[in-house]
């Protein structure tokens, strides 16, 4: 396929899509994007035809890339997009072989769809984190074999109750000892992880437990950040970053929030009781200024992303929208009248976004 190169624009690094493979997996969490919709007991069971209800329009806007999302791109003023599976992908199966396959052929298929118009779109990798090593093998293949600027992981991943490694809940963190070799991998390849929330799984929003006796409170407005950030906090203070100070790590939503806690969070950590035990050598703002950026996806704030600026500096904030779950309009009207300097507004628009990713653009 040939395509005219488009004019200078806003890079958009957190955008969804949907695999027609996935679709027998996000069935399970239609009824989480859409309460009134409600799944079959059949896990192989796919979601309503596109266009039939809500959920059936937002599957078919995931599923699409090359039409109505290039469309709106060019409308309005976006000249490129980092695509990545959807959330929860691999992290929300707990059965490994399972979650494995789900990361290999979402990988495989959004390659070739990049490889459809590569001046509009790139990739970023999912992995199943069951273990480092499948999870290191596949970020290595995702890079340098199939050409993924980066990595996507969807905090915590689902494994088994009582599965070696994992908390009582059944998930998995990547701050422990065993994913060490798993930022070792990342370091070496030289490619940011994007770190995503998720909706808790089905156990944990049975009546009696946290979020299921307070539905009202899922997703992106309050839980999103509230899972994400502790998860961030963890990498953190866990001393990875001092063992790989390389790694690169990106944050949506305006940093899940941490920003807005870094001064109180260094105040206690750097406490000398907190210093002699604390396993990392440095404090939350060190990592946010070394080795952390943040974007604006579906956070269209302007005083907060003046203060992120100045709180952890404009060369770690970049652009992007969280299509399709906030609007490519919504999200460019906001940026048009988002009063930066030019310098500052041109970095974070898409500067920053190419240096970071390497990306093939001017």
């Amino acid at each position: 396929m040939t395509h005219t190169k488009p004019p200078k624009g806003t890079i958009a690094i957190e955008e969804a899509v949907l695999d027609p493979a996935g679709l027998s997996w996000i069935s399970a969490s239609a009824h989480l994007f859409n309460p009134g919709y409600h799944a079959t007991s059949s896990a192989t069971t796919p979601p309503p035809s596109p266009g039939s209800t809500k959920h059936g329009q937002l599957t078919a806007s995931l599923l699409d890339i090359h039409n109505s999302r290039l469309t709106q791109m060019d409308a309005h003023g976006v000249e490129y997009m980092l695509l990545s599976l959807t959330s929860p992908g691999p992290q929300g199966n707990s059965d490994l072989v399972k979650a494995k396959d789900i990361a290999s052929k979402a990988n495989d298929w959004l390659s070739e769809q990049v490889k459809l118009n590569p001046a509009r779109f790139g990739g970023l990798a999912s992995l199943s984190m069951h273990n480092a090593t499948d999870a290191s093998e596949e970020a290595v293949r995702a890079v340098r074999e199939l050409g993924f600027f980066g990595i996507i992981l969807n905090d915590y991943q689902d494994v088994p109750p009582g599965s070696e490694g994992a908390d009582h809940e059944g998930k998995k963190y990547y701050d422990t000892e065993e994913f060490r070799p798993f930022w070792k991998t990342v370091e070496e390849l030289d490619v940011p992880v994007y770190m995503h929330p998720r909706y808790p799984p089905d156990r944990d929003l049975q009546p009696g437990t946290k979020w299921g006796d307070r539905k009202q409170i899922l997703g992106a407005a309050v839980q999103f950040h509230l899972d994400l950030s502790t998860h961030i906090y963890a990498l953190c203070s866990s001393g990875v970053f001092d063992l790989f100070p390389k790694v690169k790590l990106v944050i949506g939503h305006l940093g899940e929030g941490i920003p807005f806690n870094l001064w109180r969070a260094d105040h206690w950590y750097n406490k000398p009781v907190k210093r002699a035990t604390r396993p990392s050598k440095e404090d939350y703002s060190y990592y946010f200024t070394h080795n952390i950026s943040i974007t604006t996806s579906g956070n269209f704030n302007t005083a907060a992303l003046k203060f992120c600026i100045d709180q952890i500096g404009v060369e770690r904030c970049l652009f992007s929208i969280d299509y399709p779950y906030d609007t490519i309009a919504e999200a460019q009207y906001w940026w048009h009248s988002v009063d930066l300097p030019d310098e500052q507004k041109q970095l974070v628009a898409r500067q920053n976004a190419i240096k970071l990713f390497k990306l093939p653009l001017e």
